[in-house]
């Protein structure tokens, strides 16, 4: 049985029940429709749709959807994306995922209670020691010096190991077509429980740091000029309001996915068909910065 709504966020999606992770096998599967049938996909993909979405308590019923968002992520890094989904699950005081609020009878969708997204913060330093942590800690270590200067590296092993600033994994993620404005009552929730979290002195909410990595990429052959230095590259952000969070980082690189297959966009839309190359950002924010992020998310997103 699932859980009963937190909240509702009204959202104006594209078809979001076609949108899956699985989007290298839907485009194999449009280069070989008919130019009939091709012409009437488009029409449908393109057709707007008013969905009502509800945020729920995360239950073990979600573990398949949650599992499929993260590899959304990780694609095929060393990440055990099963023990960390279970590790979301177990901490039901915090985090939310996005569930269509009514499903009609006549609706195509065979699983009325999937999830469309998701939110939630982990303590990685109260789970030090749990081996998907371990794990994401190593691919951030590997990355950051492949990506980034010596310091920067040293700064971000500093941070990861030390026990007085606990360090807390922000993930947000959903499907392609749901709409940005649904993050803004996602975020505000979140805040709340972490708050209340921090009021009954639980590990959860206790993290000065809020650690992303979330999905970018940039045009394949563009960069901007920078002012007196080398050409500075444009990363775009598939949820669009991780700019914000992007604005306030205090240590943040970049590191490229191109050779893990993965589709930049994650769904049926492009940036006008540009060529993309898919990335991965990782930013830290310190926790002091969320009501700034807060302010700017209700400034942008506010239907």
């Amino acid at each position: 049985m699932a859980s009963s709504a937190k909240r509702r966020a009204v959202g104006l999606g594209e078809n979001p029940g076609e949108s899956d992770n699985s989007s290298d096998e839907a485009l194999e599967e449009d280069d070989i429709e008919s130019g009939e049938d091709s012409e009437a996909s488009d029409e449908e993909i393109n057709e707007e749709v008013m969905v009502d979405f509800e945020a729920h308590n995360i239950t073990t019923n979600d573990f398949n959807g949650v599992k499929r968002l993260l590899q959304q992520v990780f694609l095929k890094a060393h990440v055990n994306t099963s023990e960390l989904t279970d590790i979301i699950i177990q901490q039901n005081h915090i985090g939310s995922v996005i569930k269509q609020a009514e499903v009609p009878e006549d609706s195509d969708d065979e699983d009325p209670d999937q999830v469309y997204g998701f939110i939630t913060m982990l303590n990685l330093t109260e789970r030090k020691d749990v081996q998907c942590v371990e794990e994401l800690k190593e691919l951030l270590m590997e990355q950051c010096e492949k990506s980034s200067t010596g310091s920067v590296t040293e700064q971000l092993e500093h941070i990861l190991n030390d026990p007085s600033k606990p360090v807390g994994l922000l993930l947000s993620e959903r499907f392609v077509n749901v709409p940005p404005q649904i993050a803004l009552p996602l975020h505000k929730q979140l805040l709340e429980e972490i708050a209340e979290a921090q009021r009954t002195n639980k590990p959860s909410g206790k993290c000065h740091y809020c650690l992303m990595i979330s999905k970018s990429c940039k045009e394949a052959t563009k960069t901007i000029p920078a002012r007196g230095g080398p050409p500075k590259e444009e990363y775009l952000f598939i949820n669009a309001e991780e700019e914000f969070f992007y604005e306030q980082a205090t240590l943040k690189f970049h590191y490229s996915v191109q050779d893990e297959a993965d589709s930049c966009l994650g769904g049926r839309w492009s940036f006008d068909d540009v060529p993309m190359k898919p990335f991965r950002t990782v930013m830290l924010i310190p926790a002091d910065r969320m009501s700034a992020i807060m302010d700017k998310l209700k400034e942008f997103l506010t239907v």
